[in-house]
């Protein structure tokens, strides 16, 4: 039976030094010319890590982008850094017998079991492996970080966004000296929704509005601290902060620099995982169907027509609190899919003042190379839906019937509940209970 091996000894030197290295780095201008983006004195700087080499992308070398920002992030529920989970519940004690083999030395830890507790310690692997590793560890080598400043017009965030081809952005208070937020697509998709009247009236709001005045307007009352992450944190901790704030992107802020370094998100922690799947037991329940370990959603699934106008699938955004919407035809059947992605190209293509197009209209501007919808069926094993998904590279599969027509929805959050929390003992219903 194997085991993992754990980041102790020579990884423990090599992150201390990794995060001394990261203190002592010096800032960097951000979004070249770009009116209104600059890097603050005290902002995070540009940030690389040396880590093994197992980088998830290949290393990259894009030069990290600051844009002394900072904080907007509406379409994440906030609440306190500091929540820790709750304890969960473990399998066996450890002891000493097997070992895990074949596993990079830094990237597993040795987790030795009684032969009889082998059944139990396979069902909770993976989220005794997340709780192995740090977010440090998931961190690339290099990659690009874009941060905006409060005072940026909200309309120049978003086209830096789209320029800079990522999909959320720290956002950065000068008085304050700290991150105070995301500002994401789906601040976008609520300005949109909020303020536009017609192809004729222009969208004020977006144009001459800067973060910090939608901050206001937006949050109010409902305003919650931004949700963050230490580099040291385990991995464990970052998944049970994403599924229980519901929220889709995690900044990892060094708390003694007070720099961010990455943004985690679910896909990023999937493909993490899986890079080293092949190595550990395979629990039982990786052979069960999705309809056997009921996961996803079934009822009251949220869809729009080919010629629903953006406006109204815009309001099942809003309302519906949704990532995305499958597009169904009049027979039933899944013929395309609409995501909060696919919103950011009405700013890229300047279409925002004419939110009355059809979703069929707008696909058609697609940045993308489209290959179709990523489908599966609800008698398909937990193990090829997750091959699936991340080879895919995608949020989230539509599960249709033999019909192709709509059943419901597996998601990226769906996924690592069933893989680490719930053999953790933590279900969804329980989580949903403590964030409200």
């Amino acid at each position: 039976m194997k085991r993992f091996s754990s980041l102790r000894g020579t990884k423990k030197r090599k992150d201390q030094e990794g995060r001394k290295g990261r203190r002592q780095s010096e800032p960097h201008g951000l979004l070249g010319t770009t009116s209104g983006i600059s890097s603050s004195p005290t902002t995070p700087t540009q940030l690389t890590k040396q880590t093994s080499a197992y980088l998830l992308e290949g290393s990259r070398h894009d030069t990290v982008h600051r844009s002394s920002s900072s904080p907007l992030d509406t379409g994440q529920h906030h609440s306190p850094p500091a929540a820790k989970p709750p304890p969960c519940l473990c399998s066996a004690p450890l002891s000493t017998s097997r070992v895990v083999h074949g596993l990079s030395e830094d990237m597993l830890e040795k987790l030795d079991l009684e032969d009889e507790a082998v059944e139990q310690s396979e069902s909770d692997i993976y989220m005794r492996f997340m709780k192995s590793h740090k977010c440090y560890d998931i961190v690339p080598t290099s990659s690009k970080l874009v941060v905006f400043d409060t005072t940026l017009q909200v309309k120049k965030a978003f086209f830096a966004l789209v320029a800079n081809g990522v999909r959320a952005a720290p956002l950065w208070e000068t008085k304050k000296q700290s991150f105070v937020g995301m500002l994401t697509i789906t601040d976008f998709i609520n300005i949109l929704h909020r303020y536009y009247k017609s192809p004729m009236v222009q969208i004020y709001e977006l144009e001459e509005h800067k973060i910090e005045t939608w901050r206001e307007l937006y949050l109010q009352e409902t305003f919650k601290p931004l949700v963050n992450i230490s580099p040291d944190a385990s991995i464990f901790d970052a998944v049970y902060s994403l599924i229980k704030n519901k929220i889709h992107r995690l900044p990892v802020i060094d708390p003694v620099s007070g720099n961010a370094l990455y943004i985690l998100t679910h896909k990023r922690i999937l493909k993490f995982l899986q890079l080293f799947v092949c190595e550990m037991p395979k629990p039982a329940f990786m052979k069960q169907t999705l309809e056997e370990l009921s996961i996803g959603t079934y009822s009251n699934i949220a869809f729009i027509h080919p010629n629903t106008p953006i406006i109204k699938a815009l309001s099942i955004f809003v309302e519906r609190r949704v990532s995305a919407l499958p597009v169904v035809d009049e027979s039933g059947k899944v013929v395309d899919i609409y995501s909060k992605f696919d919103v950011i190209n009405l700013a890229a293509e300047k279409m925002y003042n004419n939110l009355d197009i059809s979703v069929t209209q707008a696909l058609m501007h697609r940045s993308q190379y489209f290959e179709g919808v990523m489908k599966c069926n609800r008698f398909e094993t937990l193990e090829t839906i997750v091959d699936r998904i991340v080879k895919a590279e995608v949020h989230r599969l539509v599960v249709v019937d033999e019909n192709g027509s709509i059943v419901g929805i597996v998601s990226l959050s769906d996924i690592l509940q069933a893989l680490v929390l719930n053999p953790a003992g933590m279900s969804r219903k329980e989580s949903k209970a403590e964030t409200e």
